[in-house]
């Protein structure tokens, strides 16, 4: 008898189980075995995609961090210096943006870190762009912009009547100002970034002595930021809102036009992480969704350019979006979550151990190399990793096939965090709602009963041991399900 008749209630079944049993055996041979053959070969193929293209990274970030220069090495860096003659006219004109939308909990910590800026106050200008639904809010900023004014700032209050094009929108309509034309650069930060002081004397010169570098990259906390030339920005065809990530569309279209970027890592800007998992869920929505969207826009425009070379263009294609953007998401949770569990039950079909094995353990110490001060935390990332997989998959085929939510804008929720504590802040965080109902996520609970049902199945009667696996990520997606990810704020702290 089957193993999967004897789990579904043994010898002594009755008649619904038997009949389960029988339909299964019926159409597991013609049917389900060549179509879980086909998605194994399938992902096998991403796999080893994905391999080579960690090993290629992993080995560039260990020769980076061996042999390689810093920025100010490799390309011609020089501080500015006061010149009495000329005065503050040696400096380039600089514009700082600021867009928000109802930030009432990080306004004063964006617009104090722009205004704090050291440069040149006559050759700088601070424009915050709000695009704030609560009047509250909008009083506040307009009366904070106000406050800076007051000191001595040159700083712009801008507002819009709508909302179209969401944050690129809101810079598309910053750059058209009269006041703009006089600058030669612009950093752009979200409202919960806070730029050090010494932020545009670090930056500034590259652009200043470079000409062929159009992006200036410095590093967040958690992410990336950085300054543009405003010429390489207005040469590559300005901001775009056709997709949720105009930040990545700027830079490729600057890349197929020539423009070189340049990144320094020990340059952070600090900036707040989504404080809540629904909140990094519609945050990881997006920038998945987007990348994939925009793949789609611009993949015959990357293939029409004649300005880069065609290996330029194979990597961007390819490494860049398909491999990093699209295969990484998809045989992540497809692979790892859905095809290897199902082995289990179909034991006619077998994945290499390999593939099972070895390449997802390569792939995870590859990942490592880039921030070994996590290694501890290796085992609970991938747990937490392959959750995630599953709303960057779905994303990803929205973005696509340009399905409903393709250009779903939701603004990632800030709470004013700095430095680790919690500033004091006019919101009102209400009392969490407890019921069952509302806590649940059905998506990971579906996914989680699968893989612990798996588990069993595979414990009973299987021979790869997989069920330690699987009961694991299984209880990392009951967990997720329950809503035991993230935080919760009281009103008192």
């Amino acid at each position: 008898m089957d193993p999967i008749s004897t789990f579904s209630g043994g010898r002594n079944a009755d008649g619904v189980s038997s009949q389960v049993g029988l339909i299964w055996q019926q159409a597991k041979s013609p049917l389900f075995v060549p179509i879980l053959k086909l998605l194994v070969t399938v992902c096998l193929g991403m796999s080893l995609m994905l391999f080579v293209e960690r090993l290629y990274m992993g080995i560039v970030i260990v020769l980076v961090k061996i042999f390689g220069r810093k920025p100010e090495k490799s390309y011609n860096w020089e501080p500015f210096k006061d010149d009495l003659e000329i005065g503050n006219s040696n400096y380039p004109m600089v514009l700082i943006q600021i867009p928000m939308y109802n930030e009432k909990e990080v306004y004063q910590l964006s617009i104090g870190a722009a205004c704090g800026l050291s440069w040149p106050s006559d050759r700088i200008i601070v424009q915050v762009l709000d695009d704030s639904t609560d009047p509250i809010t909008k009083n506040l900023v307009e009366m904070e912009c106000q406050r800076w004014r007051s000191k001595g700032i040159n700083i712009k209050y801008e507002i819009r009547n709508n909302r179209n094009g969401y944050k690129a929108g809101a810079l598309k309509e910053g750059m058209k100002h009269n006041y703009v034309k006089d600058c030669h650069f612009v950093a752009i930060f979200d409202a919960d970034f806070q730029p050090e002081p010494d932020f545009l004397w670090r930056t500034i010169p590259f652009l200043v002595h470079n000409p062929q570098i159009a992006l200036v990259q410095a590093r967040w906390k958690f992410g990336t930021a950085g300054v543009w030339r405003i010429s390489a920005i207005n040469e590559a065809g300005g901001w775009k809102d056709r997709t949720t990530v105009e930040d990545m569309d700027l830079a490729v279209r600057a890349s197929l036009k020539g423009w070189k970027f340049v990144y320094v890592g020990d340059l952070k800007v600090k900036n707040e992480l989504p404080s809540s998992f629904k909140a990094y869920r519609y945050q990881q929505h997006r920038w998945s969704c987007g990348p994939a969207n925009l793949f789609r826009k611009m993949i015959k425009e990357i293939i029409r350019n004649n300005k880069v070379t065609v290996w330029k263009k194979v990597h961007v294609i390819y490494s860049f979006f398909f491999v990093r953007k699209i295969v990484a998401h998809i045989v992540t949770f497809i692979f790892y979550c859905v095809v290897l569990p199902t082995t289990v039950l179909v034991p006619e079909v077998q994945v290499p151990k390999w593939a099972a094995v070895y390449i997802p353990t390569t792939i995870t110490l590859l990942n490592a190399v880039g921030t070994p001060r996590s290694l501890h935390l290796v085992v609970f990332w991938i747990l937490f990793e392959n959750v995630m997989s599953l709303h960057r998959t779905k994303a990803t085929f929205i973005g696509l096939f340009e399905a409903g939510r393709v250009n779903e804008w939701v603004v990632t929720e800030k709470l004013g965090i700095s430095n680790n504590k919690l500033l004091p802040s006019t919101k009102s965080f209400n009392k969490p709602n407890t019921t069952i109902l509302h806590k649940i996520h059905l998506l990971e609970l579906m996914v989680g009963a699968y893989l612990f049902f798996c588990g069993c199945y595979d414990f009973a009667f299987g021979i790869n041991h997989y069920f330690i696996y699987l009961f694991f990520q299984s209880l990392a997606f009951f967990i997720a399900a329950f809503g035991y990810v993230g935080t919760f704020v009281p009103n008192s702290y």
